[in-house]
């Protein structure tokens, strides 16, 4: 029977999308082009998520394949992110707070540097968490196994009754290979809804 509902952040609780990180720094094309790749997707945003640099050191190792016009938009893209506009996932909030009214036990596990601290008050329906696994936080990363243990270890949570919600197929895989029950979310609402009474959460359809 499943107990717990367990969120990630990203794609699911709100928009996550670097491209629009990248265009609010009102840049060429080329630039934003280069700013999209060397932050977002290079090693150093890994590590940051994975605790294992600091934002600082990330940036600074960022900007030495950047040249130096653009140091000031990466200091914003690492640092200052989460200061922009939180959007959150249309009707979200709202099953979040239907699970919680319905008794379960709501988490968030995320890949997310330790700043997740400084805005999870600003999500909808963030209010309603018994409890979150932050990467970077602990030093591990979805999808490996002991994330998934890390937080059945911290709350004390049965995985056979946990339902996990992700956007990434790959972190469902290691959710199904810890015991937890997962699904993959593609911004479908009422597909959502369906899994989640399939598997026994009377939510509304």
């Amino acid at each position: 029977m499943i107990k717990n509902i367990v969120f990630d952040m990203g794609r699911v609780l709100i928009e996550w999308e670097p491209e629009v990180i990248v265009a609010r720094e009102g840049l060429g094309e080329d630039d934003s082009r280069l700013l999209l790749r060397e932050v977002f997707a290079c090693g150093e945003w890994a590590a940051m998520d994975h605790g294992w640099m600091s934002s600082e050191e990330g940036w600074r190792r960022i900007c030495r394949r950047l040249p130096e016009r653009l140091h000031e938009n990466a200091r914003r893209c690492v640092f200052d992110w989460w200061k922009g506009p939180l959007v959150p996932i249309p009707g979200m909030a709202e099953l979040v707070r239907e699970v919680k009214a319905l008794g379960y036990g709501v988490y968030l596990l995320s890949n997310a540097t330790s700043y997740l601290s400084e805005y999870f008050h600003r999500i909808p329906g963030s209010e309603c968490f018994d409890g979150r696994i932050v990467s970077a936080d602990v030093k591990l990363l979805k999808p490996r196994p002991e994330i998934y243990r890390e937080l059945y270890r911290q709350y004390g949570l049965d995985p056979a009754e946990c339902f996990f919600i992700d956007d990434s197929l790959l972190n469902v895989d290691g959710a199904w290979l810890t015991g937890m029950n997962a699904v993959v979310f593609f911004g479908d609402m009422a597909r959502l809804r369906r899994e989640l009474a399939e598997a026994g959460v009377p939510v509304k359809p």
